[in-house]
């Protein structure tokens, strides 16, 4: 009998099968890949895992007993802790006070001494050898990878027998990345399981000892990761072959500059960067983590107060704020970093999440018309294949995938026609991440200029006609042609001064 078994696990929301009898078997010591599509039922199977949701039929058995979490805390009890690709950190509490939230070290007056806070988490820091943040520091001054680290700290503080990771690599840098698969491998060899989500079939290949697939609620493929090839793993999670994940490139810029921007700067993140985006041209952001490409785009669409020059259509501009961004007389417009914290109203519905920022396009006279809202979503849900139940089907309750098209439908119902797409891909499967693409290329040959920021770095390799690379807030090289690699960009943004 496996260590962590689950039989024939059934879960259903109204008429929406979320799992439809899934099997699942993993051993102690070993790292086990889960994989799917977005809507696969991989977060529902974790969720019942984890003790946030019961399921509705089926057994799971952990170390040999029955295990049926009536809730987290039950499950954490029970040595089970998830890492959520969506995160559940207090942003107004510091580092520490997160780790060990509920959990804290009372004195003999029940109450919570700081300084006993920090030297558990500064304990727990050098134990798993995290990456170096202030536990003092509050969360909402961290950037979205020192979150993703801390949420990862708060799932290792109750020293867990089983680790689940739900896409935990998206938002890390290379370096925090390998950490964290070094992490994973020593966890397993202690003799505990982890459990290991991601749409980075590489990580899993290096990482990962045995694979199970699921597919539309049910279990489709498990087996040994030396005993499969990616295609067959893709194939089972699309139930079809994926003929290519990325599209041919075919040369649609035109000497018509869309965006020309002459020593932009914002404090220490941003220094002097010049930056030509054309007419037609995917533009590639790439770069170390951290090293101004989040304060560039937030700068361009008016989110951060930025100095220099900036032109968009050979006129200058000045973007003070992101509606001005948005306006008809820029037309700029954002994919966010944080689809579910800064792009979406979660509890809003589709159709209000698409239109939100359009009204002015079906009203008339201070009056809305139902008919052309109506219309353009049906247009927009049709044209991305948005996978919604109705169009007043909750954003949140939509899978990573579609939430993510339902961004992009918000960003092209505004008529922009310049995008900045910040990591548009992130924790989203495989077959979302080829629409992405192809959808990107496709709007290229249309005339739309985008400027396109990943952190995986083989993705502006294969999507974009150019990548600009980043080092220490400035723009380090500019490279075209056969000097787009991975390799070039690494070197680029990594040695002191390299040429444009």
């Amino acid at each position: 009998m496996a260590f962590l078994e689950a039989t024939s696990v059934a879960k259903r929301y109204g008429g929406i099968v979320a799992l439809g009898g899934v099997d699942f078997a993993a051993e102690r010591g070993e790292v086990h890949a889960l994989l799917g599509e977005n809507g696969a039922g991989k977060s529902t199977f974790i969720q019942v895992l984890a003790g946030s949701v019961r399921p509705d039929a089926g057994s799971i058995r952990l170390g040999g007993a029955e295990y049926r979490p009536a809730d987290p805390r039950a499950a954490r009890a029970a040595g089970v802790a998830a890492v959520f690709q969506e995160l559940s950190l207090v942003p107004d509490l510091t580092v520490a006070q997160n780790v060990w939230f509920r959990r804290e070290p009372l004195s003999r007056l029940a109450t919570a001494r700081r300084s006993a806070l920090i030297e558990r988490t500064e304990a727990l820091f050098a134990r798993y050898r995290f990456p170096d943040i202030a536990p003092d520091r509050e969360v909402r001054r961290l950037s979205l990878a020192d979150r993703q680290v801390v949420e990862i700290a708060k799932a290792l503080a109750g020293d867990p027998s089983v680790l689940i990771l739900d896409e935990a690599t998206s938002a890390l840098a290379p370096r925090e990345t390998e950490w964290l698969l070094d992490l994973a491998r020593s966890f397993a060899r202690s003799g505990r399981l982890v459990v290991f989500i991601s749409h980075r079939l590489g990580e899993v290949r290096a990482l990962v000892d045995r694979v199970t697939v699921f597919r539309n609620g049910e279990t489709v493929g498990a087996y040994p990761i030396g005993a499969v090839s990616d295609e067959t793993m893709i194939a089972d999670m699309l139930g079809r072959r994926l003929d290519r994940l990325y599209p041919e490139r075919h040369a649609t810029a035109t000497a018509r500059l869309a965006l020309k921007v002459r020593g932009l700067s914002a404090g220490a993140a941003l220094k002097n960067v010049d930056l030509d985006l054309r007419e037609g041209e995917v533009l590639g952001v790439a770069g170390l983590q951290g090293h101004g490409q989040q304060a560039l785009f937030q700068a361009l669409f008016g989110a951060l107060r930025a100095t220099g020059e900036v032109e968009v259509w050979g006129k200058p501009v000045s973007i003070r704020n992101p509606r001005r961004a948005l306006s008809p007389a820029l037309g700029l417009a954002l994919v966010p970093e944080d689809r579910r914290g800064q792009g979406l109203l979660l509890s809003k519905s589709v159709r209000e999440n698409l239109t939100l920022s359009v009204i002015p396009r079906f009203s008339r006279f201070g009056l809305l018309s139902a008919r052309r809202e109506k219309a353009l979503v049906d247009e927009m849900i049709a044209f991305l294949q948005i996978k919604a139940k109705t169009p007043e089907q909750p954003a949140g309750t939509l899978s990573g995938g579609n939430q993510q098209k339902v961004i992009f439908g918000k960003m092209l119902l505004t008529e922009a026609k310049i995008l900045l797409l910040f990591d548009p891909t992130r924790g989203v499967d495989v077959g979302t991440k080829g629409e992405i693409f192809r959808l990107m290329r496709d709007l290229a040959a249309k005339g739309y200029a985008i400027l396109f920021y990943s952190s995986d770095l083989s993705e502006p390799v294969h999507v974009a006609d150019r990548v600009a690379v980043m080092r220490n807030g400035a723009v380090a090289a500019v490279l075209a042609g056969e000097a787009v690699t991975e390799e070039g960009i690494l070197r680029a943004a990594m040695v002191e001064r390299a040429a444009a």
